[in-house]
């Protein structure tokens, strides 16, 4: 009878364990008791690659469904990342899938959220203490936010997008023109167009100047097959510009825009630089239905006196300029000599402030705005060095880092800054011409100015389309070759002598010409 109990025993106390383990095995693994690291760390597990916690949890049929999705989603990411580049940035200057994409970021961002928080409690014991507990809530609101946080700065981001293109780029029934071309294939708007001609304007709008004077005034002709740019700077004080003889403004000034017999502050107001503000205040309406009658005037005249004939502009508004420079958090930039911050030359009117040399300074958008439009004591060439180092500043500001952290606020001042009549619908085929432009080479046309007359009250508007013709005529050299020399004054070369086995020119130029090397002589 010994024996039998004995045996009686060891059965008894070997069936425990056999119903503990059929008891357990008939409910989901996460109900097993775990300590509280190892829950940490699958509920850890399970927010980085959502599905897994599940299938730790025992949910292994949803959890195996949510895991291949999840694997399927990056698979799709990285392949649309280095084979669909240019598809994906041309969607994003496209309204109806932005909107799209702030709604698909939003909804991931939710179920992302739900997944993490099924994960844990399918992994949490049925009977946890009130610590670990606790420690599993906080991990999960920290991981619900580091979700949540993201995702909804991802919306606002590409919804800031969204209003930048729908307020800047307007859609072409819902815009007008009196000089922009007639889209006909969105799709391949290059297909019969082997240059797109576009002009780029600064306007000097400032509080203290009647009007808008555009001190900026460049031609990009891009070759739409290759993308190589040639840029024609125009010089701000050049007079009698012509017309095209088709144009009303030909009848009204047949030998261009221009007076004899003026002084030369008289002759201010017939410069080029005066153009966009006077003549749509004198004839308004002339050129027909228009957004922008000053851009239209522009367009007419410098396409007339260039030989080009030109298709959008994009302009640039001073006034945005502070707001963008704020927005990025201030640019850095060498001083050197002092820049004023107002004042009147021509009136012997001293400024109230200057901005003093000194390496690597860091200015907020009022000091970058004077620092590129400041004229007091300054000749034209020391003026536009310093406009492109503040633009070099811009671009070194924005850092991807900066991007992601300030878009709202980059994007709500980019509405500020540009105009322009180029339409909604060409901007995915844009996109794509901006690549092009990107891996080919951008040159300028240098501009013969004695023999081109430039300075006198009448240039030679033939010479100029003749060296505007032969530059877009010549092959671009490749990178490799010897700096160039125009043959002859007539035939004047693109400005590509910086093309040498070093860095490209342009590139170097610029940051030469933007480095600390202070002169001695300083602007009172």
């Amino acid at each position: 009878m010994g024996r039998r109990s004995r045996e009686a025993g060891a059965t008894g106390s070997s069936e425990l364990p056999t119903a503990i383990s059929e008891l357990t095995e008939g409910e989901p693994a996460g109900r097993r008791l775990r300590s509280v690291p190892k829950l940490l760390g699958l509920t850890l597990l399970g927010a980085l690659l959502p599905g897994s916690g599940l299938i730790a949890g025992g949910r292994r049929r949803i959890g195996a469904f949510i895991l291949t999705v999840t694997l399927g989603l990056i698979g799709l990411g990285v392949y649309v990342g280095l084979t669909r580049r240019e598809e994906v940035l041309a969607a994003a200057v496209v309204p109806s899938r932005l909107l799209m994409t702030s709604v698909a970021i939003g909804t991931l961002g939710f179920l992302w959220i739900v997944v993490i928080v099924a994960s844990h409690r399918s992994l949490r014991p049925a009977t946890g203490g009130a610590g670990g507990r606790a420690v599993g809530a906080l991990l999960v609101g920290v991981l619900c936010f580091a979700i949540a946080a993201p995702a909804a700065l991802g919306v606002q981001s590409v919804l800031a997008q969204r209003d930048l293109v729908q307020d800047v780029f307007v859609a072409q029934g819902e815009s007008r023109s009196a000089t922009r071309p007639e889209v006909v294939n969105t799709k391949d708007p290059w297909e019969d167009k082997p240059r797109l001609n576009l002009l780029l304007l600064g306007g000097d709008d400032a509080p203290s100047r009647p009007g808008v004077r555009t001190d900026t005034v460049i031609v990009a002709s891009i070759d739409t097959k290759t993308g190589n740019t040639a840029l024609v700077s125009m010089p701000r004080q050049l007079t009698f510009m012509p017309f095209p003889k088709d144009s009303p403004l030909h009848k009204i000034y047949p030998d261009g825009y221009g007076q004899e017999g003026l002084s030369l502050e008289g002759r201010l107001e017939w410069m080029l630089t005066a153009m966009y503000q006077n003549i749509p205040a004198a004839h308004p309406g002339i050129l027909g239905p228009s957004d922008n009658e000053g851009a239209d005037v522009l367009k007419q005249s410098v396409g007339e006196a260039i030989g080009l004939k030109l298709d959008y502009y994009l302009q640039v508004n001073l006034k945005g300029f502070a707001e963008l420079v704020d927005a990025l958090g201030g640019i850095t930039v060498n001083v050197n000599e002092r820049v004023a911050m107002g004042g009147v030359s021509s009136s012997h009117i001293p400024p109230d402030e200057w901005i003093e040399p000194g390496p690597k300074q860091h200015l907020d958008g009022r000091h970058a705005l004077w620092f590129a439009r400041g004229r007091y004591g300054a000749d034209d060439d020391q003026r536009q060095i310093r406009q492109r180092c503040a633009i070099k500043g811009i671009v070194d500001a924005a850092d991807p880092r900066t991007l992601v952290t300030k878009y709202q606020a980059i994007a709500k001042a980019g509405q500020q800054l540009l105009r322009t009549d180029i339409p909604q619908e060409l901007l995915p085929a844009l996109v794509q011409l901006a690549l092009r432009v990107k891996s080919g080479t951008v040159s300028n046309v240098t501009l013969d100015v004695a023999k081109l007359r430039l300075k006198y009250l009448h240039p030679d508007y033939d010479a100029l389309r003749d060296t505007v013709e032969n530059a877009l005529e010549q092959p671009t050299p490749e990178p490799t070759t010897a700096p160039t020399t125009p043959a002859t004054p007539k035939s004047t070369t693109p400005a590509r002598k910086q093309a040498t086995p070093a860095p490209p020119g342009p590139t170097q130029d610029l940051v030469d010409a933007c480095a600390f090397h202070p002169n001695g002589d300083q602007p009172n």
